[in-house]
């Protein structure tokens, strides 16, 4: 297949971020014509000063409509496309110089409809947006389900780094108006109707997350809202490995009150496990600032998933709500 990629990039409201991605992508190496999409969701902010900026360095279409969401606006990027292959990435992200020779190579030799690629921190990243992508892409907290893993049976890719065959959206119809959870449902979509998904390990971009704690603890804590939604639209997909983060979050509270009556054991279990994260975000940035706010971030994490989990599969699970009248702010509306 001769693959002729398009970029899908929607943003709103970070004209600095798409400054900076584009800044990125012009140092990419890549012998072969590409294009890149950007649709604005409706942004007060626009980034079409920006964009104009680049016109004569890379080939752009650039498009603004009202705010649909990040799913939606991506459906509409692919229908403007002029390519066969479209890679959908985040407005917060950077690219590696090397990533579509990466891309090429790999669907040369192991076409798939449709691939995910890891994400990692920029040496340029604060410190607080480095702890945050070690707690989120650490084996000893996701387990390398974000990318990490070099091995893994059907990968989920994430629309950070995620690539999509125009055959695969026309069969799929693309990304749905719940978000987050928009990737992951199409993913599975995507294996009912026959395609095939697979990780890239190489093809990485970096990824700057959130830049305050708070904003990290609504992302995570929407991330657990949409599990369990997931799992009553998909009940084959869904995993114990999801229960994780509330389990963790009833074993602190295990070991606190085991501790008051003497038994120091699972709170030195619980002390031995972030240990282990405070060393391992040392050998991954070999910086002490970083590896203590790696231990807030798996906390803020764990229980930011672990509280919407649970608060989720309560009332979607057991009482039987409806997902788009118990969450409204999880869905978008066209």
């Amino acid at each position: 297949m001769q693959f002729d990629f398009s970029f899908i990039i929607p943003v709103y409201n970070r004209p600095n971020e798409i400054d900076e991605l584009l800044e990125s992508m012009l140092a990419m190496q890549y012998s072969k014509s590409y294009e890149i999409v950007i649709v604005e969701d409706g942004s007060s902010d626009t980034a079409e000063q920006v964009i104009e900026g680049y016109r004569d360095k890379l080939k752009i279409s650039y498009y603004q409509k009202e705010n649909t969401g990040p799913g939606d606006s991506r459906n509409y990027g692919m229908r403007k496309a002029k390519g066969n292959y479209f890679i959908i990435l985040d407005s917060d992200v950077l690219m590696p110089e090397d990533y579509l020779e990466k891309v090429d190579a790999f669907l040369s030799k192991n076409f798939v409809h449709c691939f995910g690629g890891p994400d990692d921190a920029h040496q340029s990243f604060t410190d607080l947006q480095k702890a945050i992508s070690y707690s989120m892409t650490s084996y000893l907290t996701t387990g390398g389900i974000r990318g990490r893993k070099k091995v893994v049976g059907k990968f989920q890719p994430r629309s950070f780094n995620m690539g999509l065959s125009k055959e695969a959206f026309e069969a799929s119809k693309g990304f749905g108006n719940i978000h987050p959870g928009e990737d992951p449902d199409l993913t599975i979509r995507l294996w009912n109707l026959g395609y095939d998904t697979a990780l890239i390990p190489d093809a990485k971009v970096f990824h700057k997350r959130r830049i305050s704690w708070k904003k990290f603890y609504m992302q995570v804590n929407k991330f657990g809202l949409v599990r369990p939604i997931l799992n009553k639209w998909h009940p084959e997909t869904a995993k114990i490995t999801y229960w994780f983060p509330t389990l963790f979050l009833c074993f602190i509270a295990f070991s606190l009150v085991t501790a008051l009556f003497g038994w120091w054991y699972f709170l030195g279990l619980l002390g031995l496990y972030f240990v282990f994260i405070f060393f391992g975000a040392i050998v991954a940035y070999k910086k002490l600032s970083i590896a203590l706010k790696a231990i807030l971030a798996v906390l803020i994490q764990f229980y930011g998933y672990g509280k919407g989990f649970l608060k989720s599969y309560y009332y979607i699970h057991l009482l039987n709500r409806v997902p788009q009248k118990q969450f409204k702010k999880l869905f978008f509306e066209k």
